[in-house]
């Protein structure tokens, strides 16, 4: 489960994290009101999703008078899906270097993992990867104040610097391991006036430990669309490409992703039909690709359990019924193939029977690719 930078934020100070202050606020007014308390301030929407600043969900607002209208424009602004319903007005800070520090688990290692950089910021994905200092913890041992400071040598921070991240570090651990975190992330770790500050933070827990947590509020996660789909028990994930794509399998669908990428399309959605899902089901998870208005559709069926004539009608439901305004690229292998493609044809749809081709095609009919 995800958390708002703002219940992340009420996390890390609850542990002793230094922040700027800030308030939650709902309407422009509110904002106004945040302002005049608080100073000049940095709005920034409360969605579950990163890159808010590049796409404009975080704007300055320097007197009360001006909060209004710079909240009004985020209120409601779309941010990759997600509508922006709520802001966090934080006092602006003069920042006079970001660094960036986590805990997370390394999987390969069975172990929580420390990650720390000198760099930080928005372009944090650019950052080479000999600039980032990686550390194994032993959950036996846990972090103390050695491990922070080795980190801090590392990063080449001194003085007051070197101790507050040495402290902070504890401190992060003790977050993730206290709440059964998946992830704690500061980006920007900001200096200011020679102090650490946390100026943004994450907080991911793990599901299947919330209910060690009653206290923690509980987060709805999801666009609109990803409940929906989710609502009709298939695994549905938004992304920011422009060919939706339904596949049966995880596996599958992860292929189908990287069939498309790799003829340089950008994919809209990660979407898991399932083994053996009937019409109705497979239909109404089309017919949401079909209300995203993608430039293409691409269905990628191998069926197994699945049925590919079964595929095939919930194909032509949708055609008949709701319309499918966009190409539709389908590839139809395995069970019952040579029942779906007929029922296809009969409706004026063909079916590829290779992957790579009918990617290939779809990418093309995008207008994209290489």
């Amino acid at each position: 489960m995800k958390l708002y930078e703002y219940l992340a934020k009420q996390m890390l100070a609850q542990a002793g994290v230094r922040i700027p202050p800030g308030r939650v606020v709902d309407t422009p007014e509110q904002a106004r009101e945040a302002v005049a308390a608080i100073g000049p301030a940095a709005l920034k929407a409360q969605v579950l999703v990163g890159g808010r600043g590049k796409a404009g969900g975080i704007q300055f607002a320097e007197t009360p008078e001006e909060a209004p209208a710079v909240a009004a424009r985020i209120l409601g602004m779309d941010l990759k899906g997600y509508r922006v319903e709520r802001l966090y007005a934080e006092a602006k800070l003069a920042i006079e270097r970001e660094l960036y520090v986590s805990v997370t688990t390394d999987r390969a290692g069975r172990c929580p993992l420390v990650m720390a950089s000198a760099q930080g910021g928005m372009e944090i994905e650019e950052v080479p990867d000999e600039a980032i200092v990686r550390r194994r913890v032993d959950p036996r041992v846990g972090v103390l104040q050695y491990f922070g400071k080795e980190i801090a040598q590392e990063l080449g921070l001194t003085g007051t610097l070197a101790r507050e991240f040495a402290d902070l570090v504890t401190r992060l651990y003790g977050v993730y391991r206290d709440l059964d975190a998946e992830l704690v992330e500061i980006n920007p770790l900001a200096v200011v006036d020679g102090h650490l500050v946390a100026a943004d933070a994450r907080l991911n827990l793990d599901d299947s430990a919330l209910f060690r947590h009653p206290d923690v509020p509980r987060v709805e996660e999801g666009t609109d669309t990803e409940r929906r789909v989710k609502q009709l028990g298939l695994a549905f994930v938004q992304l920011d490409g422009d060919i939706a794509i339904m596949a049966n399998g995880a596996g599958m669908a992860m292929a189908t992703l990287d069939a498309i990428q790799h003829f340089g399309g950008r994919p809209a959605n990660f979407l898991d039909a399932g083994g053996g899902a009937a019409v109705e089901p497979t239909a109404e998870a089309l017919g949401v690709l079909v209300a995203m208005q993608p430039k293409v559709i691409f269905v990628n069926i191998f069926g197994g359990i699945t049925r590919c004539d079964d595929v095939a009608r919930a194909i032509v439901q949708v055609k008949e019924t709701r319309g499918i305004p966009v190409p539709l690229v389908v590839r139809l292998v395995g069970t019952n193939e040579r029942e779906g493609v007929a029922i296809l044809e009969q409706a004026g749809i063909s079916a590829y029977s290779e992957m790579a081709a009918a990617a290939e095609r779809a990418v093309q009919l995008a207008g994209e690719g290489r």
